[in-house]
C-alpha cells in the first residue's frame, strides 16, 4: 500500500541522493588518511577548495535515474526481466561516452557487462560470475545504481530486493547482487519503519546467511555494540575488510561496510551519517549517495531541512546525460514524479500530474526546480499560500532596472567544461513552442509592476543573448495567465527560460509563479554555413563513431560498424516533419529517424545501397512497417523528409512521397529526431523540423 507521504519521502530521498553524491564526488577515491589530513571531517561541501563545480555529471546519478526507466519503457510491470533492463542499458548508454566508467573489458565491471550485452549476450548472463569471474562480478556498481528500485516498492522489501536482483544481475553477481538487495530493501522499508534495527534485520533476512555481506553486517553491528567511537570501528573495517583484502578496483564489501557503519554510528542524523561515510574515504560519492537517499526517505523532508546549508545550493539541479538528450537537463522534482508515478502504477494507482503536468510546478516543499536569480535584485524561494505551493519572487528594484529569475533549458555556462563525464544534452525548449505561465501578485504589494517572460540563447560566439516577451501590468493580488510563442530565432540553442519584473519607480514586493510550462511542436532549421559555436554543435547528441567538425559541411558523420545517430529534440515532440539534404558516401544504410527515445527506440526511414527504402520501428527489436524499391542516384545529394502524425509515417524523397506506413501497436508517441548512418559516411548542409 502506498504511504500517504510517499511523494514527499521520495523527494527527500532524491534530494538525499543528490546531496550525498555532490558531497563525496570531489574527493572520490581518497583514503581516510588523505581526507582527514586535508579536511579533518567532511561537514559540508568542499568543491570550491578543490576548484571543482558543485553540480556535476556523475555515474551514480545518471545510472540510478536512467536504468529505472526500464519499467516505463516495458509497460511498468513487476514482471520486468533482467534481459529487458539490459536492453535499457543499450538504449540509453552511448558507448565510451555516458553513464559508465569505461575502464576496459575485464577491468571495469560495467564496461565488461555492456560489451557482453552489445555482443548479444542477454542479462543475467551478461553480469554472471560464470562469464566474467568473481572479482569483476562483485565490484560496487550495482549497489550505486539501486536506490530507485527500492523507491518504487515503498514498504515492500521483498519486491524491492527482487527488483534489485534483476537490475543488478545485468552487470553483477554474487556479493555484488546481495549488497544491492540489502540497500534496496532498506530503502523500501524506510518509507514505513523508523527503527534502523528493524530495517537492518528485515533487509539481511533476504540474502543468504552464508554470504560475505551478511557476515559483514553482523560484525559491524557487534563492533557498534562494543565501541562508541566510529573511528575505532572504521579501523576494524579497514583491517578486516579493507581494499587490500579484495581484488578489483572498487569492491562492494569495503564500501557496503562503510554504509552500514555510518548508519549505525550516525545516530539517525543525516549530517552526522554523511560526515562519517565521507570522512572514511574509498568510494565516497557512491556510499554517501546511498546513505543520503536512505536517510532522506526515512526521516523525510524534515530531516533534509536540518541540513539546509547542503540542500539550498543544489536548487534541485540534476544532469542525466544519455542518448535521450532531451531528458538530460532535469531536476529533483521531475525525477521524483517519474519515480512516484512508476511506483503508483505498479500498485494500479493513477499517475500524478501536478498543475496539469506543468514542467515547473513547485508543488513540493522547498522546491525551486533550478530557478534562481539571473540578474537584478530579486530572490526566489518556495512558498505556500492556502495550501498551494508557488515559487515566490521577492524583488527590490530600481527604476527601469529589471530583475530576472530563470531556469536552465540547456547546458548552462558554468557546465560547459564538465570534469569527468561529458554533459551530452539537447535543449528542452525550441522556437515555435508556446510557453505558458500563471502569476499572482502579493496582496501586500504597494505598486503595479510589469512582468513578463524572457529567454536567453547562445549566440554564434557562445555568449548568452536576451530575448524578452512583452510585459504585462500586474496589480496587487491579481492573478495573470501569460503565453508566449517562442519566436523564430534561428538554430541557436535556448539555454534559459524565466520571468522578468520591472517598474518605472523604485519598488519592492513579491510575485508568485504558480507554474511555467510549454507545449507545441518546434519550428527550427539548422543550415550551412555552420555557426562558429561550440554550444550549437553540443546541442546535438552524437552517438556516432566519427563526428567531424573540421570539414566544410554542416555535419559529416561516419560509422565503422552498426548504426550511428546524431540526435536532436525531446520526447515532447509528436506530430512533426523532419527534412534534411543528405549525401551518402559508401553507406550501407542511411536516413532519418523520428520519435527518437534513445538508440533502440525510434521510427526511421532508411535507404540502402541496393535501392530499397524502408520504414522501420525499433523498440529493442527492429520491425519493418513498409518497404519498397527506389531508384537512388548514389552520387547526388538527396532531400529526405519523414513525417509522423499519430501512428502514421510518411517518407519523402526529393519532394515526392514514396512510402507510407502505420504502427498499429502505437508503441512510440513522442521523441526527437536523428540523422542515421549505418556502416558508412554521410554529410549534410541542412536539417529542419516543423509541425507535420
Amino acid at each position: 500500500m502506498i504511504p500517504k507521504d510517499y511523494l514527499e519521502r521520495v523527494y527527500a530521498g532524491v534530494l538525499g541522493k543528490l546531496i550525498g553524491v555532490y558531497l563525496g564526488r570531489p574527493f572520490e577515491g581518497w583514503t581516510y588518511e588523505q581526507i582527514t589530513a586535508r579536511f579533518g571531517e567532511i561537514n559540508g561541501y568542499v568543491h570550491e577548495q578543490l576548484d571543482k563545480p558543485l553540480i556535476v555529471t556523475d555515474d551514480d546519478l545518471t545510472g540510478t535515474f536512467t536504468f529505472l526507466r526500464a519499467l516505463a519503457d516495458h509497460g511498468i510491470t513487476t514482471d520486468i526481466t533482467p534481459a529487458q533492463i539490459g536492453q535499457t542499458w543499450l538504449n540509453y548508454i552511448i558507448e565510451k561516452r555516458t553513464i559508465l566508467w569505461w575502464g576496459g573489458v575485464g577491468h571495469s565491471t560495467e564496461h565488461t557487462a555492456f560489451m557482453r550485452l552489445k555482443s548479444g549476450i542477454p542479462a543475467p548472463r551478461s553480469g554472471s560470475i560464470e562469464l566474467n569471474g568473481q572479482i569483476i562480478a562483485e565490484q560496487i556498481g550495482a549497489q550505486i545504481f539501486i536506490d530507485g528500485w527500492g523507491m518504487v516498492a515503498p514498504g515492500d522489501p521483498e519486491l524491492a530486493a527482487d527488483l534489485a536482483r534483476r537490475a543488478a544481475s545485468v552487470s553483477h553477481d554474487g556479493e555484488g547482487i546481495y549488497g544491492a538487495q540489502v540497500i534496496a530493501a532498506m530503502i523500501a522499508l524506510a518509507f514505513v519503519e523508523s527503527d534502523l534495527t528493524v530495517i537492518l534485520d528485515s533487509a539481511v533476512s533476504l540474502i543468504p546467511p552464508d554470504s560475505s555481506v551478511y557476515r559483514l553486517i553482523a560484525e559491524i553491528r557487534e563492533w557498534h555494540a562494543k565501541k562508541s567511537d566510529w573511528r575505532e570501528a572504521r579501523n576494524l573495517l579497514a583491517t578486516h575488510y579493507g581494499y587490500d583484502k579484495f581484488g578489483g578496483n572498487c569492491h562492494i564489501i569495503p564500501n557496503h561496510g562503510l554504509i552500514i557503519l555510518s548508519l549505525l554510528y550516525g545516530d539517525d542524523d543525516l549530517r552526522r551519517s554523511l560526515m562519517i561515510v565521507n570522512t572514511c574515504g574509498w568510494d565516497t560519492d557512491c556510499n554517501s549517495g546511498n546513505v543520503g537517499c536512505l536517510l532522506g526517505i526515512k526521516n523525510g523532508l524534515t530531516g533534509i531541512e536540518t541540513i539546509a546549508d547542503l540542500r539550498h545550493p543544489l536548487e534541485d539541479r540534476l544532469y542525466l546525460p544519455t542518448a535521450d538528450g532531451g531528458r538530460a537537463i532535469t531536476d529533483a522534482v521531475q525525477e521524483t514524479y517519474a519515480i512516484v508515478n512508476t511506483g503508483r502504477v505498479l500498485q494500479n494507482l493513477p499517475a500524478l500530474k501536478p498543475k496539469d503536468g506543468a514542467r515547473f510546478n513547485f508543488t513540493l516543499p522547498g522546491s525551486v526546480q533550478s530557478f534562481r536569480r539571473r540578474e537584478g535584485t530579486v530572490e526566489v524561494h518556495n512558498d505556500c499560500i492556502n495550501q498551494d505551493r508557488y515559487l515566490a519572487l521577492s524583488f527590490q528594484i530600481s527604476p527601469n532596472q529589471p530583475g530576472f529569475v530563470g531556469a536552465d533549458t540547456f547546458i548552462p555556462p558554468e557546465a560547459k567544461d564538465m570534469p569527468g563525464y561529458e554533459l551530452l544534452a539537447c535543449p528542452t525548449l525550441y522556437p515555435g513552442q508556446t510557453v505558458k505561465a500563471r502569476l499572482l501578485a502579493d496582496g501586500a504589494n504597494r505598486e503595479v509592476v510589469q512582468a513578463g517572460l524572457y529567454l536567453r540563447h547562445y549566440s554564434t560566439n557562445d555568449d548568452l543573448v536576451l530575448v524578452r516577451a512583452p510585459g504585462n501590468a500586474i496589480q496587487p493580488d491579481q492573478e495573470l495567465d501569460i503565453r508566449w510563442q517562442i519566436p523564430i530565432i534561428g538554430s541557436d540553442p535556448i539555454a534559459e527560460i524565466g520571468l522578468w519584473v520591472q517598474s518605472d519607480k523604485p519598488v519592492s514586493g513579491k510575485i508568485y509563479l504558480d507554474y511555467l510550462t510549454w507545449d507545441g511542436e518546434p519550428n527550427v532549421a539548422w543550415r550551412h554555413p555552420t555557426p562558429n559555436s561550440l554550444m550549437w554543435r553540443r546541442s546535438w547528441v552524437d552517438a556516432v563513431d566519427h563526428y567531424f567538425t573540421d570539414f566544410p559541411e554542416m555535419f559529416r558523420l561516419a560509422q565503422d560498424s552498426g548504426r550511428g545517430f546524431l540526435i536532436q529534440g525531446t520526447r515532447q515532440w509528436q506530430n512533426i516533419a523532419v527534412e534534411a539534404l543528405v549525401a551518402p558516401q559508401l553507406a550501407k544504410r542511411f536516413g532519418l529517424a523520428t520519435r527518437v527515445q534513445g538508440l533502440r527506440r525510434y521510427y526511421a526511414m532508411l535507404l540502402d545501397e541496393l535501392g530499397q527504402i524502408e520504414l522501420v520501428r525499433v523498440c529493442n527489436e527492429e520491425t519493418s512497417l513498409k518497404s519498397t524499391k527506389f531508384d537512388l542516384n548514389k552520387d547526388q545529394p538527396v532531400i529526405l523528409r519523414l513525417e509522423s502524425i499519430d501512428n502514421k509515417l510518411q517518407g519523402w524523397v526529393n519532394n515526392e512521397c514514396v512510402i507510407e506506413g502505420v504502427d498499429e501497436e502505437k508503441m512510440l508517441t513522442g521523441g526527437g529526431i536523428a540523422l542515421v548512418i549505418e556502416e558508412g559516411c554521410i554529410w549534410t548542409h541542412s536539417i529542419e523540423v516543423q509541425p507535420a
